[in-house]
């Protein structure tokens, strides 16, 4: 008899889908993030500052000739810049530790060009020593900025100065605790005071600084810090610094094989829909006009609702916003900044306040993997980023359907995939039924990656459809969620 019940029980078990092993998870569907970039992906925003001599001069970039005793942040605050950053809803900060001037915000001990020659703080201030405390404060990670181009030193063009590179990397990475992201600039070469030389110097920046020597210089010293850089190895450039990605947004790409002229900007932005290497996106944009701090566009500082239309347009398509905020001369940033800053992230955290599906919501699935509750459509709203609704292998194309207690309002939705198994939905579409009972669409899109967010007119409805209408592989959706926004 108990042999007869233990096979019922097992019986039922495979019958149900559960048990392990019975159900097998789904294949990786081509290339997938590593868990470093996993990481990165949950950042989402954070800050840039450009703070250097170029701030000044009142110029965008620094020509390498500027005295280190021009660099005089008397009032320098990075509490406030902190705070403020903080008060935005930011995640991080990376801090321009030495842009293409080649002053350098740390005491190196590489070279004289930096805050020791200066008369602040009798030359023993470090930026980027305050803006790392004040960032675990906060609770802000730490992100770098090393220009690969220094229009001042003299060694730039030659072996000698990627050791220097290098050198200066290795203080960075390991004097200032934990590193999320190492940013590598694209503008290489050109015009600089080269130790007093005013001259051009023309590099191969694809073969002059040995990125891979480089780059596992940084792996070996920081793991867990992306790397940035037009390509990648990491996180690539958005093809522009106006705030968006494309609508059509995959995280792959082939690395080395970029188009040339306006196929370029394309495959930044929109990446590869059958790319070999997982590299996703990342928005550069400022807050102003410009990168560095210029009292001329005191009046042209974005509003909360430009910032929100760009966050939708970056954080919304799946890739992550990296928004400038420069410092003023005095170390502090401006009161219209820090106002519109503010701004934001009180309409960002109302924009998402009041999410309407929960672990007890009812959804529906046309097929789900296996018949197992392992990746049933309940999965979608558990709240856990673990867990995702999966389609048996040869079910490309299915549906969820969210049934509410009676009508419901709601203007923003929310969808998630399942990036350790790869970026698969390349069409999806949104419909709501409404009170007389017909479907109308609400949206419908291409790619949906780490996040998607769409922004409607508001809809009241009983119950809402989400189609996967293509996929490369069996849809992996992690999140679904609906919200109710006032703004």
């Amino acid at each position: 008899m108990l042999c007869r019940k233990l096979f019922f029980v097992l019986g039922m078990a495979a019958l149900c889908g559960v048990g392990a092993g019975r159900v097998r998870e789904p294949l990786p569907c081509g290339p997938v993030p590593s868990e470093r970039q996993l990481r990165w992906h949950e950042m989402e925003m954070y800050a840039f500052i450009h703070f250097t001599t170029t701030t000044y001069r009142d110029i965008e970039w620094g020509y390498g000739d500027a005295e280190p005793d021009e660099f005089r942040p008397d009032s320098l605050d990075c509490d406030q810049w902190a705070a403020t950053l903080k008060a935005a809803g930011m995640k991080g900060v990376v801090i321009t530790a030495k842009h293409h001037d080649g002053f350098c915000l740390w005491p190196s001990k590489e070279t004289d060009y930096s805050v020791k020659a200066s008369s602040w703080r009798d030359g023993k201030g470090d930026v980027v020593a305050e803006m790392a405390s004040a960032a675990r404060r906060h609770g802000l990670l730490l992100g770098v900025y090393l220009s690969p181009w220094d229009r001042h030193d003299l060694r730039y063009g030659s072996p000698e100065y990627v050791d220097y590179f290098r050198a200066q990397l290795r203080e960075l990475l390991t004097e200032y605790g934990p590193i999320f992201e190492v940013w590598q600039d694209g503008a290489n070469g050109g015009d600089g005071y080269y130790g007093g030389a005013c001259e051009r110097r023309i590099i191969d920046k694809n073969t002059y600084y040995g990125w891979d020597v480089t780059d596992s210089l940084i792996r070996s010293l920081q793991p867990w810090a992306a790397i940035f850089s037009d390509e990648g190895p990491d996180t690539r450039w958005c093809g522009t610094e106006s705030g968006h990605v494309g609508a059509t947004n995959w995280c792959t790409i082939s690395r080395g094989h970029a188009p040339e002229g306006n196929g370029r900007f394309s495959w930044l932005q929109q990446g590869e829909e059958n790319g070999t290497d997982w590299v996703p996106a990342e928005v550069d944009v400022s807050i102003r006009p410009g990168w560095f701090y210029h009292a001329r566009e005191d009046d042209k500082v974005k509003t909360a609702e430009q910032l929100m239309d760009i966050y939708y347009s970056s954080v919304g398509r799946g890739a992550n916003l990296i928004l400038n905020v420069p410092p003023m001369p005095s170390g502090r940033l401006h009161p219209t900044d820090v106002a519109r800053l503010t701004a934001f992230g009180e309409a960002l955290r109302r924009e998402f306040a009041y999410p309407l599906l929960g672990k007890g919501t009812r959804i529906e699935a046309s097929n789900v993997r296996g018949g197992s509750r392992r990746f049933a459509a309940g999965k979608l709203t558990d709240g856990r980023k673990d867990s995702y609704w999966a389609t048996d292998d040869s079910v490309r194309a299915a549906s969820v359907t969210i049934v509410m207690d009676g009508e419901r309002e709601f203007n923003r939705l929310s969808l998630s995939e399942y990036l350790p198994l790869g970026q698969r939905v390349k069409a999806w579409r949104v419909e709501a039924r409404q009170a007389d009972g017909n479907w109308c669409q609400i949206a419908e899109g291409t790619t949906i990656g780490h996040k998607r967010l769409l922004r409607f007119d508001k809809v009241c409805a009983d119950e809402v459809r989400i189609s996967i209408t293509d996929a490369k592989a069996c849809p992996c959706i992690s999140e679904v969620q609906l919200f109710l926004s006032e703004e």
